[in-house]
């Protein structure tokens, strides 16, 4: 099952690239740019990666990306997830990046633009991976802030492939955030939001229905509300689920509590994804094989997941049909 599911192509819809700083980059670019880390070795910074909630983590993830701070460092936090994505057999990422948690320490839209399109141009044109951009909004910060910011990224909208809605989901409804996704639609830009993690059922409602957001990030609550769960299997509306990062946060105390073979069961359009590798336990690979440990999922189950991620897939037509033939192939 193993060696079948590292051959698997798969594909991650739920990524944010700076989740996937390891603590080896962290000190790299930390040395590189001068800057003091609060960790005396990497093995301490991974002792740190321990959580008892979404804020806890936020609050060390912000912190791990101050290392971030030229164009180069982004393009290698970049390259970095890419070729280690790649080597587990991951054919397409869709990456979410967080532009005001670098606006606000001071790093100008265009470094970290220019960093992440440098490195997505060239991991698709010598590692054989596809990337979908999604600029994500931080739902903790004013609503305006993100209006301001998506106005900031005009030269950048033919770029994107979406945008989203994350950060911490404990009172801040999408409702919020209503202006700020009007202005996306307006744009021609797809939508797509966190809801449904530490958030209730009814943000996923919001999401769809406010928002008129065409994923959802998360999503596992939504078993809290049955006339929910009839609407999202009716639309197939995809739940980009992320086990060990459930697991990490404390969403589930132990995977094989996790709601997923439910979410199966009810016929709903699930994909699974890593969230913040770096952080919670792994990338693709291991959320997979703890899924294939956890629940005794045999083949079928992982194909048809993996094919509901390809139809998802932020990509050109002629690559999703690449991707499906190679799932056939498999």
């Amino acid at each position: 099952m193993h060696e079948f599911l590292r051959n698997l192509p798969k594909v991650e819809l739920h990524l944010h690239i700076e989740g996937s700083l390891e603590p080896e980059l962290m000190f790299a670019l930390a040395q590189r740019n001068g800057i003091a880390l609060p960790y005396a070795s990497v093995q301490e910074a991974k002792d740190a990666y321990q959580f008892s909630d979404l804020q806890g983590f936020l609050n060390l993830y912000f912190q791990g990306m101050n290392v971030l701070r030229n164009e180069e460092d982004f393009y290698d936090l970049a390259m970095d997830y890419f070729k280690r994505a790649r080597g587990e057999g991951v054919m397409h990422i869709d990456m979410h990046f967080d532009p005001q948690a670098h606006l606000q320490r001071g790093v100008p839209l265009e470094v970290l633009m220019g960093g992440l399109l440098k490195a997505k141009q060239e991991a698709e044109e010598t590692l054989d991976l596809s990337i979908g951009m999604i600029m994500a909004f931080l739902r903790d910060r004013p609503a305006e802030e993100a209006l301001q910011v998506l106005e900031q990224a005009a030269p950048y909208w033919k770029l994107l492939d979406a945008i989203g809605l994350d950060s911490a989901e404990q009172n801040n409804p999408p409702i919020k955030f209503a202006e700020v996704f009007k202005r996306a639609k307006q744009l021609g830009l797809v939508c797509v939001a966190h809801a449904g993690e530490e958030g209730p059922a009814d943000y996923i409602q919001q999401a769809l229905d406010i928002l008129d957001v065409q994923r959802i990030d998360h999503g596992v609550r939504c078993l809290e509300s049955d006339e929910l769960v009839e609407r999202l299997r009716r639309e197939q509306m995809v739940l980009t689920v992320c086990p060990l990062s459930n697991v990490s946060l404390k969403v589930v105390e132990d995977l094989r509590d996790h709601p997923l073979p439910r979410l199966l069961k009810e016929g709903l359009k699930v994909t699974i994804s890593s969230d913040d590798p770096a952080y919670f336990g792994g990338g693709m690979l291991a959320n997979h094989t703890a899924c294939a440990e956890a629940f005794g999922w045999d083949e079928a189950v992982f194909r048809q997941i993996t094919q509901n991620a390809i139809e998802e897939a932020f990509t050109t037509p002629g690559r999703r049909e690449e991707l499906l033939a190679r799932l056939q192939a498999h």
